[in-house]
């Protein structure tokens, strides 16, 4: 594991920093406290302190993901993200002017809930001497998102316990479609960090909803994503990104078969609505990003 990345993580049982048994090939990681947590074979680290609540998304649901992301469809999610982390990656250099910089001062990029991890690679890409983590509880979503881009890291965690890294450690904080831990987003954020969050907008995929019986856009999303992160973050802008997809059926499979409609469907009646649908199938995607600031 880099060692720049290395160097912000924390054991989640007594909060101490993580080193390795032996430099760049050591397969398990520890604290003073001999708590030791173990890098599995795909590089992703396991720094759960106990039983996650649940397994995530499942190896199917995450292939799917893979891929209907690595078609483009969603890259518009992406840009956007790559554009604002710049803009907030500019102020929090100024916040920490470093002119002795040394490897262990690279501004850090977390990823929760990354899935993946394609998010994070654009960003990365579009922040040169950035480095990343990508949390999630799902392990067949972090054996991809450990090998997403070279200066990226994955690891195992429970999102809504204490997070394994250090108050103000992060630059920029993702979180697309996934759930906020207000209190640890603001207690491992920078102040001179941003907190980007991408959520669906009301009319997002709304031509699959009624055809397909998938799950609707919560009409209180935007009142719930307040109340997760209003006492403790103001928010600084909110933008609304949008495109017209044009998919194959078998993209249209993918794109429900990655997301919560796939807990909540019954396959055999899923595919026969699929097959009575157009093709190509003619979607709105429709997100909004809102960049968060500590109060």
């Amino acid at each position: 594991m880099d060692r720049r990345i290395r160097h912000w993580l924390r054991c989640p049982i007594c909060g101490h920093p993580l080193t390795g048994a032996t430099e760049g090939t050591a397969r398990t990681l520890a604290c003073p406290h001999r708590h030791s947590f173990d890098i599995a074979r795909q590089g992703y680290v396991n720094l759960l302190a106990g039983r996650a609540p649940h397994a995530g998304d499942t190896g199917e649901m995450v292939a799917a993901r893979a891929d209907f992301l690595a078609a483009g469809h969603y890259d518009l999610i992406s840009r956007a993200l790559a554009g604002a982390a710049v803009e907030a990656t500019a102020r929090y250099r100024e916040a920490h002017p470093r002119p002795g910089a040394t490897p262990l001062t690279n501004p850090l990029v977390v990823d929760v809930g990354a899935g993946t991890g394609r998010h994070l690679a654009a960003v990365l890409a579009a922040l040169p001497d950035a480095v990343g983590l990508a949390l999630d509880v799902s392990k067949p979503a972090l054996r991809r998102a450990a090998r997403a881009h070279p200066r990226a890291a994955a690891a195992l965690a429970d999102t809504w316990q204490r997070l394994p890294l250090p108050d103000a450690s992060v630059a920029v904080l993702l979180n697309v479609f996934a759930p906020r831990n207000g209190a640890e987003f603001h207690r491992v954020l920078d102040p001179a960090g941003a907190l980007l969050v991408v959520t669906p907008a009301a009319d997002h995929l709304t031509e699959l909803v009624g055809a397909l019986g998938l799950l609707r856009v919560d009409p209180a999303k935007s009142d719930r994503v307040a109340s997760s992160l209003g006492a403790r973050f103001a928010a600084e802008s909110d933008t609304e990104h949008r495109a017209r997809l044009a998919l194959p059926r078998s993209q249209v499979a993918a794109l429900v078969g990655m997301g919560p409609s796939a807990w909540h469907t019954d396959p055999v009646g899923l595919a026969d609505r699929i097959a009575a649908l157009p093709d190509p199938v003619e979607l709105t995607v429709a997100v909004r990003l809102g960049v968060h600031r500590r109060r």
